[in-house]
């Protein structure tokens, strides 16, 4: 039986990338969609096409730092399906700083909305999915969850976080008898705008660094590869089989290969590796 089909769906971050592929496989798989995003049209853009593939689209412009506006938001999607089954903690944003040097604005900012707009997100809805019976927590990670990076420490600190609330929840529902799966995804290198979004958003605020120019050009050429609808897939694959986490990509698998085999070296491996990428 499917996981999906008829099921309601909360998809944050839906107006574009990932999130938006993933409203577009859910909407192919039959389930009812509640999207979101902080940009409007990018979002309407996704409900047209999830309307096209027959799906109903419930939408709402919403900031998942902001809590109580995701608190308000889960009571109109209840209010609006009567059931809520599963929600997608996608939104995210990148970053870039050093720990020395790097501003405490862009911590807020990052964290506010990878890390606590994913707790904003499962806490609102998640008594509507245990009621529901049949509940669903995928909250989306990254590599950058399992390995750290020099430069991004705002955004490993918000992924590890995500990683370790959601392994938390699903140790708590299943040690509370209660109806809801969880899934933790750590995407490798998907082709999505993340990184010259980030890229501009800091151009706006200070004068960029070459070396920030080398690494988003670095990013979008030759790192960021898999396409956003084969990474949904997986990850809508991942929620059909009911696993506990989902590496999308080989470069995700790859690199938590590394991570365990070389926990107490790889940060200098892969600071030699970085600085040939970036110098290539």
């Amino acid at each position: 039986m499917s996981r999906v089909r008829d099921k309601v769906a909360v998809v944050t971050g839906a107006g574009s990338g990932i999130g938006r592929q993933l409203a577009l496989e859910l909407a192919r798989r039959g389930a009812r969609l509640a999207i979101s995003d902080v940009n409007e049209d990018g979002l309407a853009e996704t409900a047209d096409q999830a309307k096209a593939l027959g799906a109903e689209v419930h939408t709402a412009r919403i900031d998942v730092a902001d809590r109580e506006a995701v608190l308000a938001y889960a009571d109109r999607v209840a209010e609006h399906y009567g059931v809520v089954h599963q929600i997608y903690n996608n939104a995210g944003v990148a970053s870039s700083g050093t720990i020395l040097d790097g501003e405490w604005s862009e911590y807020d900012h990052v964290l506010g909305i990878n890390l606590f707009g994913v707790i904003n997100g499962t806490k609102a809805f998640l008594p509507l999915l245990v009621a529901s019976g049949a509940g669903h927590v995928v909250n989306v990670s990254s590599l950058n969850g399992i390995m750290a990076q020099p430069g991004l420490s705002a955004y490993c600190t918000a992924k590890f976080g995500v990683r370790g609330f959601t392994e938390t929840l699903r140790a708590e529902m299943l040690a509370g008898g209660h109806p809801v799966q969880v899934t933790v995804v750590h995407p490798g290198g998907v082709k999505t705008n993340i990184a010259t979004a980030a890229f501009e958003r800091g151009a706006q605020a200070r004068e960029v660094t070459e070396a920030e120019r080398r690494r988003v050009q670095t990013y979008n050429e030759k790192l960021l590869k898999l396409p956003a609808d084969q990474a949904a897939k997986i990850v809508v694959d991942g929620v059909e089989a009911d696993r506990a986490r989902v590496l999308v990509g080989t470069d995700a698998k790859a690199v938590d290969a590394f991570v365990r085999l070389l926990p107490r070296f790889y940060p200098a491996l892969l600071v030699r590796f970085a600085g040939k990428l970036l110098g290539a």
